[in-house]
Order: C-alpha cells, then structure tokens, then sequence
C-alpha cells in the first residue's frame, strides 16, 4: 500500500538507471515529481512510464529546482532521491512505517555507495544525508553541486536500512561526472570569492587522496579502488585549476 509521501528527482541526460530507481519509487510513493534539465536521452520516456510529473527548469542552482518541485509537491512528505540512487524493499518498508508513526519529522537515510558494480564501506563512502521530511520543517540550501537540507524545526533521526548509490557505472562515466563537479564546484568557489593558488592546485589533491585511501581506510575495501580515490584527487585539482580561467 503507498502513503501520501511525494518523491522528488532531479534529471539531466540520467537515463542509465533511472528505469530501476523510479521503479522502486513507484512502490513507495503515491506521486513522483521531475525537475529536468532538458534531457536529449531516454530521461524523459521513462519518466513517463512511471506517470511522473515533469517540470523543466534551466536553472543552475539545484536548490532552485528542489525549490520548484517542493512547491508542486501535493504532499507534505518529501523523499528525494538521485536519478542513480535505488530504494531496496527493506528501506521501502521501514519508510513506510516511520511516515505513518508520526514520531519525528525528517529522517536521514544511510547510504550503501557501488564502484563498478561492488560496494565500498570506507573511504569516505559510508555517509548519510537528510532525504526524507516533511517539507514545512526544512529549508533547502542553495548551490551549483551537492544541495542539502536544514531542519528548521522538529526531531530527526537515521534509518537503520540503506539506500543503494550507482553513483561510479564505469571510469569514463565516472571522471565525466567529476568533471563536470569540479566545473560546479569551481563556479561556486568563485561566486563566494574565494581565490585559487598553487597550494591548493597541487597539494589539496593529495591530501585528499591521502584523506580517503589512508585516513579513512580506503584501503580496506581494496587496491581495486585505487581509481576512485585518484578521482577524488583529480576532481580537487580540477576544481582549482578551472578557477584560474573564470571570471
């Protein structure tokens, strides 16, 4: 049985496994929302399959876009997920009965991340984040990549089951997408006025990858991550290095 809870996607171009995450969407919610970015892939067509409402926004900003589905939202409920993100049964379920206990009012879901199909438990890859709420308890902070929430009233608590992150396909997709962070991350950097240098260009990446592979432990999930952590890097270098070009 579905509950009157509303879950809220962003997209651009995400259709690599958005069949299965909107499936186990579908099971959950009784309304899915779409704010796309203009998707040229099959984005849109299996959007449609799932009966979602589709709203277009040329917004950068994805708070601007969460912003816009929160308002279209029927319900007070929100689940927002990522287009590579996938409910399993076990979460569906406790979802459902912590929505109609009534007992807290935002809940952070764990996060179970896959590299090339495996899962990594360390390395900073072991997180949680507020993704389940009831819309008039949070405030949704603006920004170019990673967007987040902030309850401004009533009590939180984490699941116990996790949600499953696709988030590394393949390393082509993979440096693609950090990329394009960086790019993000670059923008906002600038916007807040802070200034790149050859520290940061050259030494922030390596103590991010020291950070994730030795500090957190990267290493315990196995050498066969080594490409992820030195992705990791690359992205911190690119996010500086870009600075030197934007204006």
């Amino acid at each position: 049985m579905k509950i009157k809870l509303t879950g809220l996607m962003i997209t651009k171009n995400s259709d690599a496994i958005l069949d299965e995450s909107l499936a186990s969407l579908k099971k959950l919610t009784d309304e899915i929302i779409i704010v796309d970015s203009r998707s040229t892939d099959n984005t849109l067509r299996i959007a449609r399959k799932y009966r979602a409402r589709i709203y277009v926004s040329d917004e950068e900003d994805l708070g601007k876009k969460r912003a816009l589905g929160f308002k279209k939202a029927k319900n007070n409920w929100i689940l927002t997920i990522d287009a590579d993100e996938v409910i399993p049964p076990s979460l569906a379920s406790e979802i459902k009965q912590v929505v109609e206990s009534g007992k807290y009012d935002g809940y952070y879901l764990p996060f179970q991340c896959h590299y090339l199909g495996r899962p990594v438990c360390y390395g900073g890859e072991s997180h949680r984040k507020l993704r389940l709420f009831k819309k008039d308890c949070v405030v949704i902070k603006p920004a170019l990549v990673h967007e987040g929430y902030e309850m401004t009233k009533g009590r939180t608590t984490t699941l116990e089951n996790k949600i499953c992150h696709y988030s590394y396909r393949s390393l082509p997709q993979m440096y693609g997408k950090f990329t394009d962070y960086a790019l993000r991350e670059a923008r906002q950097k600038k916007v807040k006025g802070e200034k790149t240098s050859f520290k940061k260009i050259f030494m922030y990446p390596v103590h991010m990858f020291y950070a994730r592979f030795v500090k957190d432990k990267g290493y315990k999930d196995g050498l066969w991550r080594l490409p992820l952590d030195l992705g990791f890097a690359y992205m911190e270098w690119a996010t500086y290095f870009f600075m030197i070009f934007l204006r």
